[in-house]
């Protein structure tokens, strides 16, 4: 396995995130459910599931630079601002086809714990100031069909041990 997960036969399963996290000592808790894809699909699902939920937006510069931006939820965000907010060249959505090279997922399951795909560190991280707040976040764990709650301080150092050092920004108003 290489250091940042995906094996020589492909990404790395929602098994092996999770034996990730153990080694690590981060404590998650996973809750299954049908498909989701969307936010709105999400919020219909979720019940009482506890905590922040999010958005991860998968996006490339003009210069053909990865950026995985997570967000709350009901954060509008603005391509434009982002991009002066981040300093990036012009933003658009990244191709599914680079999403599963780059992330090893597919479009409707895009979240932070797929950095355990990025061996190259290729991707840069963007967490929104005000979700880091949360005690408690939800991603997809690799897959749509379940939600893992994990506390800002185990999604740092997750995301710290795939040899990423997000940038942390407010993005109210991006």
């Amino acid at each position: 396995m290489t250091s940042g997960g995906a094996t020589a036969s492909g990404p790395a399963t929602e098994q092996e995130l999770f034996a990730r996290l153990e080694r690590l000592g981060i404590a998650v808790t996973t809750t299954r459910h049908p498909p989701v894809f969307t936010v709105a699909d999400a919020k219909a699902l979720r019940g009482q599931l506890p905590g922040a939920h999010t958005k991860n937006l998968f996006l490339k510069d003009k210069k053909q630079m990865l950026w995985l931006v997570v967000a709350l939820e009901d954060r509008a965000i603005d391509l434009k601002a982002l991009r002066l907010r981040i300093g990036a060249a012009p933003l658009s959505f990244a191709s599914a086809e680079t999403l599963r090279a780059t992330m090893g997922v597919e479009p409707g399951s895009v979240t932070p714990f797929a950095l355990i795909n990025d061996a190259r560190a290729v991707v840069r991280v963007v967490l929104d100031a005000g979700m880091m707040r949360a005690e408690i976040l939800n991603f997809h764990p690799l897959v749509n069909t379940a939600t893992t709650a994990i506390t800002a301080c185990g999604l740092l150092a997750f995301l710290r041990s795939c040899g990423h050092e997000p940038a942390i920004v407010d993005l109210e108003g991006a």
